[in-house]
């Protein structure tokens, strides 16, 4: 973990619904014994989708403990992959590539104009909790820059005014 940004502890111990339980224990059968490790990644997308779309560190010592492994190798993997969020977020994360190409055509200028809409700076959620801004490296869409990645869906060639539609588009869906 980087010494500047420590995971929130919130105190709370999580347990996996039965179905999520069930669906961790078929991710682990796909490994052999003993490389049950294997499906870390694959279960801390499933703890962020039942725990409020963030891992907490309690969240991760759960993991861990699951997995029978240690928490460090846990803390390694959730901080190293820009996808999975160790502080809590929003239910709409932007995540705006900011690599070379990107850069080149505009990522900076959309950034920019995205703190401004909203009201925030990377790394930091809106009052209302619907959305949280956050840069990656890249995205793989170097052909369709600048762009962005919410969830699973991207969004390329854009323009500030196809960041505001898509702003007011999230907002009319998710209803604020």
């Amino acid at each position: 973990m980087s010494s500047h940004h420590q995971p929130h502890k919130t105190g709370i111990k999580p347990q996996f619904s039965p179905a999520a339980m069930q669906r961790v224990h078929e991710l682990m059968s796909h490994f052999p014994k003993g490389k049950q490790k294997s499906a870390l990644l694959s279960i801390l997308h499933l703890a962020e989708e039942e725990f409020g779309g963030w891992l907490s560190v309690d969240t991760m010592d759960y993991v861990a403990e699951i997995l029978n492994i240690k928490p460090i190798e846990v803390y390694e993997v959730a901080t190293f992959y820009t996808m999975l969020n160790i502080e809590p977020v929003g239910k709409i994360v932007f995540e705006v590539c900011r690599t070379g190409p990107c850069m080149l055509v505009g990522s900076d200028q959309l950034i920019e104009h995205i703190e401004k809409r909203l009201n925030i700076k990377i790394g930091e959620t809106t009052k209302d909790g619907m959305f949280t801004l956050k840069t990656a490296e890249c995205l793989g869409a170097c052909g369709y820059a600048p762009m962005l990645q919410c969830g699973k869906k991207f969004h390329e060639h854009l323009t500030p005014e196809k960041v505001d539609t898509i702003i007011d588009e999230y907002r009319k869906q998710f209803g604020n």
